[in-house]
């Protein structure tokens, strides 16, 4: 029998987080989805119904957000680091974000009145490459720390960028504290980082505003398709991502929101500890897992006080429920459409299907309110971007999850 989803219900004490929601409101995350519509790279992401699925695990519906087709990229981590650039330029220039379009940030005008600025970033990947890609569409510099037993795949499609990268000796925390220490070192330079700590907040607020454009497409495209969502399931690394979404539909929704789970790698379930221990908690060592974009161990403050007054479940789990997530979306239903989600990407997809298959969870799904009324959201944050794993995963069965 594989290990089971670990899955707590948020009793964390309240606090107010008001002003951090707002920064996630509609307003300000239209001025990112202009933004990244002047992009001519641009083109809002499918959101897929799977209504063949919906019926089997009896649940009204099931949608997945499918970041795959990201700006040509295989993610959605370019969201955050396009707008953390561009507002930062902005700012050197005195200008309004408004006024930082595409062609504007990528004007010889621009770079000639700014110069050469170095944007450096740790990542386990799919952030890496987005900086590596904004900085080389703006004719700027990205330099990218890479943890221990990256993948060779993600390293060279950051250099294939233009980035000079490099994999250190430490894990991905290790590798932000080298990328502070190397761009303090370097006159012009910033880090871009969508993790925040004491005295680095501006950044990280910046880049989740940008994560904001997929969660406002999101929630459009469901009100296109007649439909609102119940449940959201939103995996996290150092939880940038699920704070923007779950601040977005806060924002839009206030008491009407979706119930929202966070989920994480065993290895790597630094918010999970924190909700069990109902206060911030880091994890440290290698946090070896096939999740390598979720591979974080500190928190994001900021991401932290929305979760942690909004969510209502963290959930840690084993490799399998990824993997399991991956050979559905691949495999899908007939009628239903086909999704390439890699490893960090379809953990949401696979938690839902044990949840409403296995009765040994029937006790969470029911205080869950998961049930033939639900219509519940996932988001597919990236495809297929290390073929390798992906194919000992999908063609080969790696971490069976065996029945249930």
């Amino acid at each position: 029998m594989p290990e089971r989803i670990k899955i707590i219900p948020n009793e964390c004490p309240k606090s107010d987080c008001s002003k951090i929601v707002e920064m996630m409101d509609k307003r300000e995350i239209q001025k990112a989805l202009a933004f990244h519509k002047s992009f001519p790279q641009y083109a809002e992401t499918p959101l897929v119904r799977l209504d063949a699925l919906a019926a089997r695990i009896g649940v009204k519906g099931v949608y997945v957000k499918d970041e795959s087709h990201r700006f040509g990229l295989n993610a959605f981590k370019v969201l955050g680091a396009s707008y953390a650039m561009g507002k930062y330029i902005a700012e050197l220039t005195g200008s309004d974000i408004s006024e930082m379009t595409y062609e504007r940030l990528a004007s010889k005008e621009l770079r000639d009145r700014i110069g050469q600025v170095t944007f450096f970033t740790a990542t386990d990947g799919n952030h890496g490459r987005g900086v590596a890609w904004a900085a080389g569409k703006l004719g700027q510099k990205a330099v990218v720390y890479m943890p221990a037993g990256s993948s060779e795949a993600r390293l060279e499609n950051i250099r294939a960028e233009g980035a000079e990268a490099s994999v250190i000796e430490g894990n991905y925390d290790d590798a932000v504290r080298m990328a502070a220490r190397e761009s303090a070192k370097i006159p012009g330079s910033v880090v871009v980082q969508d993790t925040a700590w004491e005295g680095y907040e501006q950044i990280p607020a910046w880049i989740m505003q940008g994560y904001g454009t997929l969660a406002a497409e999101a929630e459009r495209q469901m009100k296109d398709n007649n439909a609102r969502p119940t449940h959201i399931f939103v995996q996290a690394g150092v939880g940038s991502l699920a704070g923007a979404i779950q601040g977005y539909f806060a924002s839009a929704y206030g008491k009407e929101c979706p119930s929202f789970t966070v989920m994480e790698p065993d290895a790597a379930n630094c918010l999970f500890r924190s909700a069990e221990a109902k206060e911030y908690k880091t994890v440290g060592g290698e946090m070896r897992t096939i999740l390598a974009g979720l591979a974080c161990g500190e928190p994001n403050t900021i991401s932290w006080e929305i979760l942690k007054n909004h969510t209502e479940f963290f959930a840690s789990c084993p490799e399998w429920v990824t993997a399991k997530g991956m050979r559905i979306l691949s495999c899908p239903l007939r009628g239903d459409g086909r999704i390439i989600s890699g490893e960090s990407g379809a953990v949401g997809m696979g938690m839902l299907v044990t949840l409403t298959g296995d009765g040994h969870y029937d006790g969470i799904r029911e205080r869950m309110g998961l049930d033939e009324n639900s219509v519940v959201l996932l988001f597919s944050t990236e495809g297929n971007t290390d073929p390798e794993k992906y194919r000992d995963i999908v063609w080969d069965g790696e971490y069976p999850s065996g029945k249930n």
